[in-house]
Formats: C-alpha cells, structure tokens, sequence
C-alpha cells in the first residue's frame, strides 16, 4: 500500500473516474494520505464525484510517474472521523487549507477498499500490488 500512496504523491495530478448512469466521469485530483492503513482520497461533498461515489463506490485512479503510469481500482467510502480529515489536512495543508477546514461541512475524506494497483513501464512487466 506505502508504495501505491507513494506513487500517487510523486505523481502530483492523478485522475479519479466515476461512472454517471452510464457515462463515465474524469476528473483531477491531488490530495491524498494514509491514515489507519488506508490510503484517503478527499473531495467536497457537495460535489457530483461525492454523489456519484455515494451511489457506486467503485472507483478508478491513473496516473503517470518518469515513465511510468498506474492504474487503481478501488471502492471509495466516505469516512466522516475528524481524525480522518486531520490527518488529511496535515498531510495536504499546503493545496487543501485554501479550500477547506476540517470543520467546514463541506470537507469529505475517502477511504480506498478492496484495491488492486497496477504499475507499469515500457521497460518490464506491470507489477500488481492489491491492499
């Protein structure tokens, strides 16, 4: 899992998808941490991802790193624990105080579930780490 988190943190911008009906949805996303054992994603929990999240859990990230890219499935549950959002707001101050506080109402912290990452390369085969 430290090496999934990692990954997502050097690669600075990463893409979560969602599904609308049956319309996929793409978007930005920066901020994550570990908190318990679990990587957390963050949102505004007014936002469509929040509700489309709500409604299917089921989720994508990719991104790219030197070279390389990942590709994670996971679920995502909301986790409404101030610890939870803490821990967040400690680990992404810098982007996250800007928009949110950890008692705004609006700030909403995901945890990922039944994940499996994929890492691969152009120079060797794709590693698969699942948490």
């Amino acid at each position: 899992m430290k090496e999934v988190l990692d990954y997502l943190k050097a690669c600075g911008t990463f893409y979560l998808a969602t599904t609308e009906g049956d319309q996929p949805r793409v978007r930005p996303f920066g901020a994550v941490c570990e908190f318990e054992g679990n990587i957390y994603i963050t949102t505004n929990h007014t936002k469509a991802v929040s509700a489309q999240m709500k409604k299917n859990p089921k989720i994508e990230i990719s991104g790219m790193n030197k070279g390389t890219w990942i590709r994670l499935e996971a679920e995502a549950y909301a986790d409404e624990r101030r610890e939870a959002k803490e821990a967040m707001m400690e680990d992404n101050r810098a982007a996250l105080s800007k928009m949110y506080s950890v008692d705004d109402g609006i700030f909403e912290v995901l945890y990922l579930k039944n994940a499996t990452a994929t890492i691969y390369s152009f120079a060797g085969d794709p590693k698969v780490i699942k948490f």
